[in-house]
């Protein structure tokens, strides 16, 4: 199978792209930074901004499955990369006949989300950073949601809790529309898109994605996702 790869240089990306190599897998990894990604047996890079229909349908072409792993990070103004691209990826998979997507969003896109026995999260992080501070990434990723939902392609609406770098993959859940917890390691985020690529529970619906195994350090966490990466 060959995919293309959105934010293929980006955190979750770039787990995205070398497990699927790993796997036997051709990549064609999409990003506006080809120097960042080294060269490897079985991968393509394709320059392209995402938000660009013709670059994004001369990317994709000859592709079997889009999996786009695009995001920003929290900050004032308006978002708009992930309905833009959204519209654009969208636009240019039906022209070139491709039918399968997945899309990473965040659990918080499910209105109904509330992690079990996670009462500072629900009580004070959430109402305090994702639906205050961070609103403007989550008000367009529930564009995104919209504008993929209204398409007839064969997609699926990934959602992860809060993100964390984490080596290898562990034990991990889904669930459809979301999961019961508050943190997602990449790594599980990576290898569960690519595992519903084969497996297809979740067509034209949203997966939730968290992991059991291991939790982050909070004050790490912070600082890695927060701060440090700025």
């Amino acid at each position: 199978m060959r995919i293309a790869v959105f934010g293929a240089n980006g955190p979750t990306g770039r787990h995205l792209t070398g497990q699927a190599l790993a796997a036997g897998r051709e990549v064609v990894a999409v990003t506006r930074r080809p120097g960042s990604l080294p060269a490897r047996p079985g991968l393509t890079v394709a320059v392209a901004d995402a938000t660009d229909p013709a670059a994004v349908g001369a990317a994709i072409e000859g592709t079997d499955a889009v999996l786009s792993a695009l995001g920003t990070r929290p900050g004032g103004g308006t978002v708009t990369t992930y309905s833009a691209s959204a519209a654009a990826i969208t636009s240019a998979m039906a022209r070139h006949g491709i039918r399968r997507l997945l899309a990473i969003t965040s659990s918080v896109a499910d209105p109904d989300w509330r992690p079990t026995g996670a009462h500072f999260f629900n009580h004070v992080f959430d109402p305090l950073v994702n639906r205050r501070l961070a609103r403007p990434v989550h008000e367009d990723m529930r564009r995104m949601e919209a504008a993929v939902r209204g398409t007839d392609l064969d997609w699926t609406l990934v959602r992860p809790s809060g993100l964390f770098e984490h080596p290898v993959v562990t034990d991990y859940r889904t669930a459809e529309h979301s999961a019961d917890g508050v943190f997602t390691a990449r790594t599980d985020l990576a290898a569960s898109m690519l595992r519903e690529l084969g497996e297809r529970r979740y067509v034209r619906t949203a997966m939730g994605v968290i992991t059991t195994a291991v939790k982050p350090n909070v004050a790490k966490l912070v600082w890695n996702e927060g701060v440090k990466r700025k």
